[in-house]
């Protein structure tokens, strides 16, 4: 074993540890370089490299009808940028031969560029872009430098695909950092695909903020929102990665209760009824009685350019005197309370039209014709009689006018329905008082028969409704239900249940009492526009004379609303509807007016359930054998089977597997006659009297080229029948 040899290894050792050591302090010296003096330079390289706790916003949930349609949904869309100095850092030094060399890119394909732009959006010419994206390039900074950071190239956000399109232009197709051409997405921009269809019910967004606006959208914003999620980027060579820290939980979606065929229909009605009576607002809510779900409800305004919007939704916050139909919950209260009869058979004498209510005068509508005369309760809702609801309710209630509003309150007309959509205003009707001084709360000797007759009271149409749904619902009140369901990646998470406000508004025989009563003021009352001949409806009118405010009635020209409000079809009630419009001046008629778009509405929604036999539709002229055309025999024979038609034929085989059969149809009065004809593929077939499918089909079968000229049954060929064919030739048919 050879001896160790340290003379000669200790000064190798020694060597090498002083080499490695000099290597370790120079390491220690560039890394205390660069935290010093290089320190603000790596905090900008870092900042560029890595951006912390970035927000990643979730998809907003969609909003659906009560059977799964789209009614609002998210689509991403995109801002446009432009960086005209790409891949500078923060306090860096402009890279000049890296700007000239883009400077000179701009300079070759700025026109390309503009003139492409003016494609994409040509509600902007080439030239406005050019000056546009110049007045960016040339803009100078803080910094002395030019060239804007984020300039805008468009105002408006576009979707994804115009978007794409305008990355494909040049330069716009570099990347970020090389041509500087960037987006900001917005992932929650709504989209609509029933356009405005019950607009204001399911809400609108400010897009800009990406913030809920009214409706659905705000009451159930936080559910509709989700969960934002963070993310940071790293620079990794020349990518940059994106690293989750927190995933972002997706909103969920709602459901609502609306039907959209059924607001369709209500829209379409109401609408069409506003412009032909120059009115300047209209409402109309369709609900289902059993659950409250409200099915339809339509607000439209006129607005400066002559057409009808959904701007506000009156029918949730438009508290207003409802008159006519107020007149319901006043009889309510007095049947319930017993001070009249059940039977309505308590005779009112109304006299000539025009009676005197302590110091002022109630009229009837027909007061000029005379008035009616000595009535029932009954006949005295049928026509809508002012004084004789004002007379009975003053009689019984004068000494003691706390009693009567009790009453209302406790029939439900005055419930506050705590809507969950934002805007809803309960219904003000105040309790007697005359120490206030405060004038619209005090109570003097005209206050109790006008209110009786609906002036003098606050209420919304949601609130009209909901209380006649409870009269057609056998006295249980249902609060309006606007949301069925919210769902999230489509199982359903909670599920809302129709919930009763009132167990029973009135007594039931003074219920059912109300109900008939209902339903003759539209078969033998003013109601009667609002009926139908195929089942039956129940309701009331209302026209009511418009208050301007500190004008007062009278104050120029005057204002009506005018309202219908009922139940179909009345001996079993499915849904109950209540349509109102404002207008100025005559003519004026709840009946008329709101009770034809009733009967509209009405007539469609009850239109599904309609079940017609054939044999009611059969008459001396009518036609059981159809007339077939010649051809397919085969086709002909399994389609009139089908349809209980008898046939003859004499071939075996079925259609759905057996070939083409070609041959002749006639008729008689009992049956089809179909005969075959065999075919030969080297002389021309017979095609007259075929459909077009059909002759094309044998035609190029055989292998010849068609041209077709009309509609309808072969009526000649340019090649006549028997003639010897080939591949290739052409044959022209005359249909007609």
């Amino acid at each position: 074993m050879s001896k160790f040899e340290s003379k000669k290894v200790l000064p190798r050792y020694w060597s090498i540890a002083i080499v490695l050591t000099l290597i370790g302090l120079s390491i220690l010296g560039k890394a205390g370089y660069i935290m010093t003096a290089k320190k603000d330079f790596w905090d900008a390289v870092a900042k560029q490299a890595k951006k912390d706790s970035i927000i990643e916003q979730p998809a907003r949930g969609n909003i659906l009808s009560c059977d799964g349609q789209l009614m609002a949904s998210s689509i991403p869309e995109y801002k446009l940028f432009i960086d005209f100095q790409p891949g500078r850092m923060k306090d860096q030094p402009v890279d000049t031969a890296k700007m000239h060399k883009l400077d000179t890119l701009w300079t070759e394909n700025i026109d390309t560029i503009c003139n492409g732009l003016h494609r994409i959006f040509p509600e902007r010419s080439a030239e406005d872009f050019k000056k546009k994206i110049l007045e960016g390039k040339n803009k100078k900074l803080s910094d002395g430098s030019l060239g804007h950071r984020h300039w805008p190239l468009w105002p408006r956000r576009v979707d994804y695909g115009t978007f794409r399109e305008v990355a494909t232009l040049p330069i716009l197709c570099m990347s970020q950092g090389r041509g500087g051409f960037h987006a900001e997405a917005n992932k929650n921009a709504r989209q609509r695909p029933f356009g405005s269809l019950a607009q204001r019910t399911v809400g609108e967004m400010f897009g800009a903020l990406d913030s809920a606006k009214c409706g659905i959208e705000l009451s159930y914003d936080s559910i509709l929102r989700g969960t934002n999620g963070f993310y940071y980027k790293q620079k990794v060579r020349d990518k940059q990665l994106k690293i989750t820290v927190a995933p972002p939980v997706n909103g969920s979606d709602i459901v609502t209760t609306i039907d959209v065929g059924m607001q369709d229909l209500a829209e379409r009605a109401l609408r069409d009824e506003l412009k032909k009576d120059n009115a300047t607002m209209g409402v109309a809510i369709l609900m289902e009685v059993k659950t409250g779900d409200v099915k339809a409800i339509v607000n439209l305004t006129r607005c400066d350019d002559g057409e009808y919007y959904e701007t506000v939704n009156h029918a949730i916050s438009y508290r207003c005197e409802p008159g006519s139909v107020f007149k319901t919950a006043s009889f309510l209260v007095a049947l319930d309370d017993g001070v009249i009869p059940g039977d309505t058979s308590y005779i009112i004498h109304t006299g000539n039209g025009i009676m005197n209510m302590h110091g002022s005068n109630m009229k009837d509508h027909n007061w000029y014709r005379g008035g009616y005369g000595d009535i029932n309760v009954a006949r005295t809702l049928e026509v809508s009689s002012n004084i004789g609801v004002s007379y009975v309710i003053d009689k019984f209630y004068h000494e003691h006018p706390e009693r009567y509003v009790k009453g209302l309150y406790r029939v439900g007309i005055g419930a506050d329905l705590e809507l969950p959509i934002v805007g809803y205003l309960p219904p003000k009707i105040r309790m007697p008082n005359t120490k206030t001084t405060n004038k619209a709360e005090y109570w003097s000797k005209t206050t109790l028969p006008w209110m009786s007759i609906g002036y003098e009271t606050q209420i919304a149409p949601i609130n009209t409704v909901t209380f006649y749904n409870a009269i057609a619902n056998d006295g249980k009140m249902m609060r309006p239900r606007f949301v069925k369901q919210i769902m999230r990646n489509g199982e359903v998470v909670y599920e809302t249940q129709p919930e009763v406000i009132k167990d029973q508004i009135a007594k039931p025989q003074t219920i059912k009492t109300m109900q008939t009563i209902l339903e003759h003021v539209v078969s033998q009352g003013l109601g009667k526009k609002a009926g139908s001949r195929s089942f039956k409806v129940a309701g009331k009118t209302g026209t009511a004379q418009v208050s301007q405010g500190g004008a007062g009635y009278k104050n120029g020209t005057m204002w009506y609303w005018l309202s219908f409000v009922g139940f179909f079809p009345a001996d079993s009630p499915k849904y109950s509807c209540i349509v109102c419009l404002k207008k100025p001046g005559l003519p004026a008629s709840g009946g008329g007016m709101a009770g034809a778009v009733f009967h509209k509405i009405s007539e469609g929604v009850m239109s599904k359930y309609l079940k017609t036999r054939v044999d009611d539709a059969r008459d001396a002229s009518s036609v059981f054998v159809p007339d077939v055309k010649n051809g397919n025999v085969l086709a002909a024979d399994y389609v009139l089977r089908q349809l209980g038609v008898k046939t003859t034929g004499g071939w075996g085989g079925t259609y759905s597997a057996g070939d083409p059969i070609w041959g002749k149809a006639s008729s008689d009065d009992k049956e089809v006659k179909l005969a075959e004809e065999k075919q030969s593929y080297k002389t021309m077939p017979d095609v007259t009297g075929m459909g077009a499918s059909d002759a094309v089909y044998l035609l190029e079968s055989n292998g010849m080229k068609v041209q077709i000229k009309g509609i309808g049954r072969v009526k000649s060929q340019s090649v006549p029948y028997g003639a010897m064919v080939h591949n290739g030739m052409t044959c022209s048919l005359v249909l007609e």
